[in-house]
């Protein structure tokens, strides 16, 4: 990098372009019709967003993803061991079967008593309580059977799933902890379906509304993000008087839950001076610009800036005036210059 020279004239830095540099993409200051806005924090959260707890008892004893994997629906996330689950499972197929053998045992009955009583060698109240025997034994095994079901079912629990594909965010417990059934196992979202939630006070709740138009700026990105939706909550906060707001975005890539952004909701058009914020330099305290003049000569000039507003520009409050030339690249303006010669 070429020396950087300096001199003192009422107050302002004058740089010389360095003898072979190439000309500095530049912008003109100049005043436009842009939108103003109100400005608020929000705060990313995930559409969906949920705990996976344990539906059964056991000793966690397989566990597949950690907190910040990612998980794909229907994958396995761990294992609660079976042992109980398996001896319960036994007990009620056996219980199912004994039943089964008694229902049968009924019907050859009740078979043998029809016949009987078409030859009237039995009376129709021991017909009826035959009758009476084999319902009541094809409905315990209908009971039996559901039990049943309902064991496997319970073992089926002992694999947990992931209802979706997304990131763990929390694993609760490990490996040799005790489950039962209510307790929290993991937490996980969906990183491609993600929200800003804003409070909105009531008195800008007209205004805000009226412009149905809102951008996000996230901290260390110059653009903004356009909202693609907005959902207003019917109600208010009885003790902050705000309402909420939902911010749905087309592509929320790069943002993470409990983010912090700004929120700015469209409420109007202002004639501003504006130059875009890339020409912005920040030295220590100084906040300055690189104006280009004769011979493209660059000069840093200390600007007072105001809001940022959409489409990557700032406002000008002081310093410029409308018609300066300024360089783009202020880290290009400041290397390719060398001192004034007299």
């Amino acid at each position: 990098m070429r020396a950087l020279g300096l001199s003192i004239l009422t107050g302002v830095l004058f740089l010389t372009p360095a003898a072979g540099a190439k000309p500095l993409a530049n912008t003109v200051a100049r005043y436009e019709q842009v939108e103003s806005t109100y400005d608020t924090v929000a705060t990313i959260e995930a559409e969906r967003q949920s705990t996976v707890g344990a539906q059964t008892s056991g000793r966690i004893v397989d566990i597949n993803f950690h907190a910040g994997d990612y998980v794909k629906a229907g994958q396995v996330i761990m294992r609660i061991d079976t042992s109980v689950a398996d001896q319960q499972l036994i007990s009620a197929q056996a219980r199912v079967r004994e039943a089964q053998v008694q229902a049968q045992n009924a019907a050859d009955q009740f078979n043998r008593v029809r016949q009987l009583l078409s030859q009237h060698f039995v009376s129709q109240a021991q017909y009826d309580q035959t009758q009476a025997n084999l319902r009541s034994a094809e409905a315990r095994v209908r009971s039996l059977q559901a039990d049943l079901d309902q064991q496997r079912t319970a073992r089926n629990f002992a694999t947990i799933v992931a209802p979706y594909s997304g990131v763990m965010s929390k694993l609760l417990v490990e490996v040799g902890d005790i489950a039962s059934p209510g307790t929290p196992l993991a937490t996980g979202f969906d990183p491609h379906d993600l929200r800003a939630t804003a409070q909105i006070p009531q008195m800008r709740l007209t205004e805000v509304q009226a412009g149905r138009k809102a951008y996000l700026e996230i901290p260390g990105q110059t653009s903004w993000r356009t909202v693609s939706s907005m959902t207003w909550l019917p109600t208010a906060d009885p003790v902050t008087h705000t309402t909420e707001v939902r911010l749905h975005l087309a592509n929320p890539q790069g943002l993470l839950p409990g983010q912090l952004v700004n929120a700015h909701f469209v409420i109007g058009n202002d004639r501003r001076l504006v130059i875009p914020v890339q020409a912005v330099v920040h030295r220590s305290e100084l906040t300055a610009v690189y104006c280009l003049h004769q011979q493209d000569r660059p000069e840093l000039r200390q600007v007072r800036l105001g809001r940022t507003v959409p489409g990557s520009q700032v406002e000008v409050l002081a310093g410029l005036e409308a018609g300066d030339i300024v360089a783009l690249d202020p880290v290009a303006a400041g290397a390719e210059v060398q001192p004034n010669q007299p």
